[in-house]
């Protein structure tokens, strides 16, 4: 059973609606600050899940109730500017069906991450973001935009490291999964930003990678022997010689299907 409704700040139902296998959901109204969306379901799995009409539709994995707070002031800035802002809003879900479980896809894409996700996987965290801002946040680095010519406000959200040379993110994946690239876009927004020429990916085996980077804006892809995993680190980051201490990712991905 799935379950989809919108909550205040005071926890009152706003709008719900139920459902087995696939499930909308209408809000003819505006949000308001404190304003919730609620999805749970009494399985665990994939799921397809598109919570505003400008937001892409991704492939989650599930575990329990998962809570998304409609973002407003410096918390929106990380997100398109015509975002959660009609009156008239669109949320779906539904269940990925078996045959599509083993679709080779980039297992690092969570449109809906944020700070306090412990249910929709993949999720990020990082030991630091710039100032705090949600246009630094580590879950920039997994929302699909890869746009790097510039930096700040949607849609040159990054993780930004705070100058911080012993900052460190992680994807956790919430299942095991395999793997065989990784794609990173180092931000580049040349001359504001430096670049990192190393990076090094730590598998939670504890396998590690030592990638080499270059100044470049778009993708740097590697290869790698096919692993089963459910969680990887980003550390260990070489700034390049540059005098901008500005270097930030733009986005991780892990391409790869389900076990």
């Amino acid at each position: 059973m799935l379950s989809l409704k919108i909550v205040n700040k005071d926890k009152q139902v706003l709008l719900e609606k139920t459902g087995k296998e696939e499930l909308y959901l209408v809000y003819n109204a505006f949000y308001n600050d404190g304003d919730s969306i609620i999805l749970t379901s009494n399985e665990t799995g994939l799921y397809e899940v598109k919570l505003d009409a400008t937001l892409d539709t991704c492939v989650v994995y599930l575990t329990g109730e998962y809570e998304f707070s409609i973002p407003f002031n410096e918390k929106k800035f990380c997100y398109p500017e015509l975002s959660f802002s009609g009156e008239k809003n669109l949320i779906s879900v539904r269940k990925v069906p078996a045959k599509a479980f083993n679709n080779y896809k980039n297992l690092a894409l969570n449109v809906y991450d944020h700070h306090l996700n412990s249910t929709m996987f993949p999720h990020s965290f990082a030991n630091v973001e710039t100032r705090g801002e949600s246009v630094f946040a580590s879950r920039n680095a997994m929302d699909g935009n890869f746009a790097s010519d510039s930096h700040g406000k949607w849609p040159y959200e990054s993780w930004g490291i705070n100058r911080n040379s012993e900052a460190e993110m992680t994807i956790d994946f919430g299942r095991p999964v395999k793997v065989d690239t990784l794609v990173l876009y180092t931000r580049a927004d040349f001359p504001h930003d430096a670049w990192w020429t190393k990076a090094t990916i730590t598998f939670n085996d504890g396998e590690s990678l030592v990638l080499d980077l270059e100044k470049k804006d778009g993708a740097q892809r590697f290869n790698i022997e096919e692993k089963v995993i459910t969680s990887l680190t980003i550390s260990s980051l070489i700034k390049a010689e540059d005098p901008s201490p500005f270097p930030a990712l733009i986005q991780l991905e892990a391409w790869g299907s389900e076990v």
